[in-house]
């Protein structure tokens, strides 16, 4: 008949469609070099931001952090937002404060060491006997003044901060009172006989 279809066009109508899996997306399937070149930009794109995010990071810890002319004018005036960690706090500036207000024999220590070893070198027995006489009384005289200084600044630390740690005081209080008072960082802020002030809080 000529409305019949032949057999091969039946077969092609009823051949089964073959069914996309849930993972199919309509293109061929990459081959392994393709996979492994995607791979690799992917790789190189994530490794491009995270270098891109140190450093910005970086960036701002750097600015968070003082200059040195910041530090140094801080050393000069006192200025507790550039001051080293050391020197931080209301305790540490009371401290630096009674020190300062005060003339004491501990900070002539180093001048009179100076004169001692002077003596000692000097080839001569009456001054090298003198400077070993100076030493002696220097140590003693020393050791008395550096005690009774830190025996009033503990009790002067205890009415003023009843409830801070003390933890460093005593080593940071000793390093202070054998400098002279113009090699002392930071510098004075009062004079001698000047009471210490403790700073306001902002």
């Amino acid at each position: 008949m000529l409305f019949r279809r032949s057999k091969s066009e039946e077969d092609a109508a009823t051949a089964p469609t073959p069914e996309k899996g849930p993972g199919a997306k309509g293109r061929p399937t990459p081959s392994r070099k393709e996979a492994e070149a995607a791979a690799r930009a992917r790789a190189k794109a994530s490794l491009s931001t995270g270098r891109g995010r140190a450093t910005s990071g970086g960036a701002k810890i750097k600015g968070q952090q003082p200059t040195t002319r910041q530090v140094r004018e801080a050393m000069r005036t006192g200025d507790e937002r550039f001051l080293p960690p050391r020197d931080q706090g209301p305790v540490k500036r009371f401290i630096r404060n009674w020190i300062d207000s005060r003339i004491s024999i501990s900070e002539f220590m180093l001048p009179l060491l100076i004169m001692i070893m002077l003596l000692s070198y000097s080839g001569n027995s009456r001054l090298m006997q003198f400077g070993t006489t100076l030493w002696t009384v220097t140590i003693v005289f020393v050791l008395m003044d550096v005690l009774f200084l830190l025996w009033r600044l503990r009790r002067a630390l205890r009415n003023e901060f009843p409830d801070e740690s003390m933890k460093g005081t005593t080593f940071y209080a000793i390093m202070r009172l054998i400098q002279l008072r113009w090699l002392r960082l930071p510098k004075p802020q009062v004079k001698v006989g000047g009471a210490p002030k403790q700073p306001k809080q902002k």
